[in-house]
């Protein structure tokens, strides 16, 4: 059966009419992520846009840091792929930074060998090259180091701390964070916090969302930390965040309340520190749990050596949430502690059982406040100032899963722990 002349004229002018309209379209090329794979623009588009060249490493350069980033010249737009081989033809994976114009190797790169990196781009699909070689291995290294553990459950509250062997001068600071890269599944904005040259600190803007999954890379290997010291490797690690547990403890009540992801599932009475020994108030966060430990005076005039159980230390100077069984008939009363928390044989065994090192503990009322750095104490400062402890200017308001970097009193050192 043919078609009629009315038929064909209706189908011309739906076609014109849709095709008006595809042309019409605002729709620009847009940057396509880490791989290039996808968002690519028309080919006459493409003939517009600029090619992506390399800003650094200069074509022929020598002693490259093994933890070099490559820059682009050209801004994001451009649809760039990068790719990094050496000379035996082993290929190095990497992403880019979240503005597109920085590709971060995954690894660290070798010492003294030759690389060639490419970088293609829409219209330029033969791409540029540039060629450098790395740094020999420095004389003097410098350890960086964490204590988190991989694929361990840790609670809310949770910083990373970072330590480096040496200290860190101002000036090398900002370049070091850039390269102390923070992923978190889903993604919550954070930033880094320096207490010191020897020590920096990472937390996100509110406690992290239970269930998260955390990706920590320090890529320090050979980046250099201090004048003549350079990192000695990456170091890596890889957590979760368990249930969101909140200890409160009052001194006005004498009361603890424990909440398990929202929810109140248990008041202890407790005993805080005597007027001579006042417990701090404030936020602070569990850093080691024992089943027991071994508590000796340092104050001549106030002696004691027990051995205390269930203990969960909350404070750098020796303040810990521990069972107290010689003190149950003033717990919830009074308080007769040398500044501990001290709660019941089964009351401690429970949250020792509850806790994860990370959780938070959070004591009001007392007369002595916390003191910065005095422990973990990264929750005691409002996100409004503790952004204002990074080399680098505050985090965008919006988190990304990508590469990112994301006068105080040093948080280490130890004292004597208050029963």
């Amino acid at each position: 059966m043919g078609v009629s002349a009315r038929v064909l004229a209706t189908i011309t002018a739906l076609t014109s009419l849709v095709a008006l309209s595809a042309c019409s379209s605002d729709t620009k090329p847009k940057w396509s992520g880490t791989d290039g794979s996808a968002g690519g623009p028309s080919a006459s588009a493409s003939a517009e846009l600029p090619k992506a060249t390399f800003a650094a490493p200069a074509d022929g350069a020598n002693n490259v840091s093994t933890a070099a980033e490559l820059s682009l010249q050209t801004s994001p737009g451009a649809n760039a792929v990068v790719t990094l081989t050496d000379t035996a033809g082993g290929t190095v994976a990497g992403s880019f930074r979240p503005d597109g114009a920085t590709w971060v190797p995954t690894t660290q790169l070798k010492y003294g060998t030759q690389y060639t990196a490419t970088v293609t781009s829409a219209g330029d699909a033969a791409g540029t090259k540039v060629t450098f070689t790395t740094m020999a291995k420095p004389g003097k290294t410098v350890n960086v180091s964490t204590a988190l553990s991989d694929n361990k459950v840790y609670g809310v509250a949770m910083p990373i701390v970072v330590r480096f062997g040496s200290s860190v001068p101002q000036e090398l600071r900002a370049s070091v964070e850039k390269r102390l890269l923070v992923k978190s599944d889903p993604p919550q904005v954070g930033t880094w916090y320096w207490f010191n040259g020897g020590e920096v600190h990472y937390r996100p803007k509110e406690y992290w969302q239970a269930g998260t999954k955390v990706s920590v890379r320090l890529a320090t290997g050979g980046l250099q930390l201090t004048k003549t010291g350079y990192g000695t490797r990456d170091v890596t690690s890889n957590f979760t965040i368990g249930d969101k547990i909140i200890l409160t403890t009052d001194d006005k009540t004498k009361q603890m309340t424990v909440e398990k992801n929202g929810e109140v599932v248990k008041t202890i009475p407790v005993s805080l520190g005597k007027p001579k020994t006042p417990s701090s108030s404030g936020h602070m966060v569990v850093m080691d749990k024992q089943q027991s430990e071994l508590f000796v005076s340092t104050d001549p005039s106030d002696p004691y050596r027990e051995t205390v159980y269930w203990t969960q230390r909350t404070t750098s100077g020796g303040e810990y949430i521990h069972s107290a069984p010689w003190s149950v008939g003033d717990q919830g009363k009074r308080n007769v502690s040398h500044g501990c928390t001290n709660v019941s044989e089964a009351n401690a065994k429970f949250l020792f059982n509850l806790t994860k090192i990370g959780d938070v503990h959070i004591v009001k009322g007392t007369p002595r406040k916390l003191a910065w750095g005095n422990g973990w104490t990264d929750w005691d400062k409002p996100w409004s100032e503790y952004v204002k402890g990074s080399a680098l200017p505050p985090p965008a308001e919006t988190a990304t899963a990508d590469p990112s970097a994301s006068a105080s009193a040093a948080p280490s050192g130890s004292a004597a722990p208050a029963a």
